[in-house]
């Protein structure tokens, strides 16, 4: 755990630019965790965003290319911060895990998604709880850190 977070500051480091924060437009970067992989968020309104997630899942019964998409709502007055901003957020998605038996869930994601004020970066937390309805239904839960560069 520790080498990852060692590896998210680095990453933070490298992409931080001198460019106003973002919470709007497209950001591309990675999530570390499970599944670790290329983290996508489009902003649509000020409050709202789709992530898309491909990556690959460690987890459960085999390892497997995992894509997920959810539709995320931001609430940015819950933790008050004083450079940036800390929106807490949550939303509700789908993930398809294509591995011999195709597995299909419904996403509940929670995070929090810090956006830098004076970088077009955010660093997020989230953990998301899953109900697998094929091949088995089965609860799972998904979680990771991550960092984007916004566009």
């Amino acid at each position: 755990m520790r080498r990852i977070i060692m590896l998210f500051a680095l990453l933070v480091s490298l992409v931080a630019g001198t460019a106003a924060a973002q919470d709007q437009g497209f950001g591309l970067g990675i999530i570390l965790g499970e599944p670790t992989g290329v983290s996508i968020k489009n902003w649509m309104t000020q409050r709202t965003a789709f992530d898309l997630g491909i990556a690959w899942s460690f987890g459960g019964r085999e390892d497997a290319l995992h894509v997920h998409g959810d539709y995320l709502v931001h609430n940015f007055s819950l933790i008050p911060v004083e450079k940036g901003k800390l929106p807490v957020y949550f939303g509700i998605g789908g993930r398809i895990k294509f591995a011999d038996d195709p597995n299909v869930a419904v996403r509940i994601a929670v995070g929090l998604d810090y956006l830098f004020a004076d970088a077009p970066v955010d660093i997020f937390l989230e953990i998301v709880p899953m109900l697998e309805l094929t091949p088995d239904t089965d609860f799972e839960l998904n979680g990771g850190i991550g960092v984007r560069y916004f566009f």
